[in-house]
């Protein structure tokens, strides 16, 4: 007889797992869509409070809210922290010390730091309220399509620092280029490198405010190169970033295909005959019905394939059973 679950259990239940078809997932959903609004207004708070005849009236309501959504993410921190525990892969401390420096707990942390700060320290206010906008990253959490952007850039790290490493290189030396190219005809805009360094890095990014030009021959020359550059360097992040993310989305797709597959096998063959519930299992997974119908197909196919040789091998068994004797196991003639 099952025991009932307890409290610890049934709050990782409710902020971990809202995948199943069960109360606590409809909780969780619920949870989610309140904690997801609750954002929202915090970024459309902190917009407004920029804008002092607004927030010079209503300063009240606005700490009102601040201190109510800091209560509720403070909450949600704690609970989270000490929920963690639950889960069955490693110890309770070690589940919370390796949730607590993941990316998603460092970003509720931050969440809730900027008061904080406030009451410690003669910190800027307008810092702060910039600060607070960090919380729209706890947005990761409830938006599958952030989590691949995340997933992208960590699983491509490696080339986005290639790319950075390039681009680092080039600034110095376009800079130090058109710092010899420019410095005695333009002694005031390209006094050093470091000067000049703003020049390099508005041209090699192709956007090119006009604010700081080159005037000489050599300049000119060596600017229209470094534009050329920049074209093609500045199409590498997003060459990166778009094949990682066709990648990482064809990866997901066929990895929710297979649990598809998996979990149409799973049911008796009555039951691939059930429309609403494979419906519901595909919506689950994010399927759209042309992958559905496909995958229907084969396990329809796959268990009718497994039913025929299944009834074969107890026909065959019943065969040999009747050519022995019952007694003395001797062949029948």
């Amino acid at each position: 007889m099952s025991s009932s679950p307890t409290l610890r259990q049934k709050a990782y239940a409710l902020l971990e797992h809202h995948n199943d078809h069960t109360p606590s997932s409809t909780w969780a959903t619920i949870l989610d869509i309140t904690l997801v609004v609750l954002i929202l207004l915090n970024a459309l708070a902190v917009i407004l409070e920029s804008m002092d005849s607004i927030y010079r009236h209503h300063q009240d309501y606005f700490w009102a809210f601040e201190i109510f959504s800091l209560a509720i993410f403070l909450t949600e921190y704690v609970l989270r922290l000490w929920a963690v525990g639950e889960r069955n892969d490693k110890q309770p401390w070690q589940a919370r010390l390796k949730w607590a420096t993941s990316f998603g707990a460092l970003i509720d942390l931050l969440a809730i730091l900027p008061v904080f700060l406030l009451g410690v320290s003669d910190v800027d206010l307008r810092f702060l309220r910039v600060f607070r906008l960090l919380r729209l990253f706890k947005l990761t959490r409830y938006f599958k399509s952030l989590r691949i952007l995340l997933t992208v850039l960590e699983k491509e790290r490696a080339s986005f620092g290639a790319v950075v490493f390039i681009l680092s290189l080039l600034i110095v030396m376009a800079s130090s280029g058109i710092y010899l190219a420019e410095y005695e005809s333009q002694p005031d805009t390209f006094n050093s490198i470091p000067h000049a360094m703003w020049w390099a890095v508005v041209t090699l990014t192709t956007v090119g405010y006009g604010d700081i030009t080159p005037i000489t021959p050599f300049g000119k020359f060596l600017g229209a190169i470094i534009t050329i550059l920049g074209v093609g360097l500045a199409a590498l992040p997003a060459g990166i970033l778009a094949t990682g993310l066709t990648r990482e989305l064809e990866a997901q797709k066929q990895a929710s295909l297979y649990q598809l597959y998996d979990e149409l096998m799973a049911l008796p063959l009555e039951g691939l005959h059930d429309n609403n519930k494979i419906t519901a299992i595909a919506d689950t997974l994010g399927i759209d019905r042309k992958n559905l119908q496909e995958t229907l197909t084969q396990a329809l196919r796959e268990k009718r394939l497994l039913l025929k040789e299944e009834a074969l091998a107890k026909r065959e068994e019943a065969l040999n059973r009747q050519c022995f004797c019952p007694y003395c196991g001797g062949k029948m003639p």
